[in-house]
């Protein structure tokens, strides 16, 4: 079931949390709605839903398909939602849980007896509770509560599926396995569906595309690749990751910045670049196009890369360079060592297009 919004917008007495926004959502798609508290992520989530009711703005309209939902009662959207801390009737067994929703349907839509047994059993052994089902929601970790809110919302068969925030509550292993596992599901089962997070690594992981919203408006919307290599302003390349910042001058083709040198293909005047941890080569001695000194304070080896903090000579803030074990073991790398980054890329955003689609400038040393 396809999702469409054109301009959906909402204010909250003399407050604009949501500007009018359109938004299409293909059938059987995964997206992720990203961004900070008070972007508007979960205003137009529950607008979606029908918890909260849009601004009447001229030609402002929700369709599920080619059902009109803009106006309908939440009841009647046929959508499923899993809350963030799970809402389970804790008087309940795991079963009436995931039944619950099937029980209290209207009499002549009600499914039979046999039928809500079967459809409930077929339900835990999807999301691997079957074994369960006579436990109550105090006897589950929260990995399993999550996962029974889950099949409780799909036990309606939804047309949609919404999830606010659904792995917030759990600690951080337990929302990757969950990730993982709702990845699986949702190819499986091939349903449309749409949640929100403010965390970045969650969005990109998980979703088919991110809607990238702060203010009340959307910033950009494209797939995870995309987003993160072609950001559209300087909110979404900062909101996507760790940033480290170069504000200098250029003069004959040299941004100077302390004790900071950059050779850069830019003209004179104030400058400011930003660069990943990645984008950051650590060496031994200055480069022909980089003099940028450094000292190491902190060195967190765990995972793939190596994660270094710097002490930069040129300014206060510290600098953070993520590099590969084999040049954490070359360079002998621990607190206190003198060395120079050396930038391989860097990215540009002119002031005064911080909110408006714009291109990343980005160089190779």
């Amino acid at each position: 079931m396809s999702i469409r919004l054109h301009a959906i917008g909402k204010h909250f007495g003399k407050t604009q949390a949501l500007e009018p926004v359109d938004l299409d959502i293909a059938e059987g798609e995964l997206v992720g709605l990203l961004g900070p508290s008070g972007s508007g992520k979960t205003t137009l989530l529950r607008i979606i839903a029908g918890l909260e009711t849009a601004d009447r703005e001229p030609g402002g309209r929700i369709l599920f398909g080619e059902r009109d939902v803009t106006h309908l009662h939440v009841r009647d959207r046929r959508i499923g939602f899993v809350f963030q801390h799970y809402a389970l009737f804790r008087h309940m067994t795991v079963f009436d849980n995931v039944a619950f929703g099937l029980t209290v349907m209207p009499r002549k839509q009600r499914p039979s007896s046999g039928e809500i047994r079967s459809r409930v059993h077929r339900l835990l052994e999807m999301v691997k509770l079957e074994h369960m089902a006579q436990r109550y929601p105090a006897q589950l970790s929260g990995g399993q509560q999550q996962r029974v809110s889950l099949a409780r919302a799909l036990a309606l068969r939804p047309d949609v599926l919404l999830l606010d925030e659904p792995f917030g509550a759990l600690d951080a292993k337990v929302r990757q396995e969950l990730r993982r596992w709702l990845r699986h599901l949702h190819d499986e089962l091939n349903f449309t569906s749409l949640f929100v997070t403010h965390d970045q690594e969650e969005a990109l992981e998980l979703s088919d595309r991110v809607v990238v919203m702060s203010d009340g408006r959307i910033e950009q919307i494209d797939t995870p690749d995309v987003l993160y290599r072609r950001p559209a302003n300087r909110f979404v390349f900062e909101f996507l990751g760790d940033v480290n910042h170069l504000e200098g001058s250029v003069r004959n083709g040299v941004l100077t910045c302390g004790d900071a040198r950059l050779a850069v293909d830019l003209a004179d005047g104030p400058e400011e670049l930003l660069l990943r941890p990645h984008e950051v080569e650590l060496a031994e001695k200055p480069a022909a196009h980089a003099h940028m000194p450094v000292t190491v304070t902190a060195i967190s080896p765990v995972g793939a890369e190596v994660r270094v903090e710097l002490a930069a000579d040129w300014l206060g803030e510290p600098w953070l360079a993520t590099i590969r074990h084999a040049d954490y073991e070359r360079l002998a790398l621990a607190r206190g060592v003198r060395l120079y980054a050396l930038p391989r890329h860097w990215h540009r955003f002119p002031a005064e297009r911080d909110h408006q689609p714009s291109k990343t400038v980005a160089t190779t040393s």
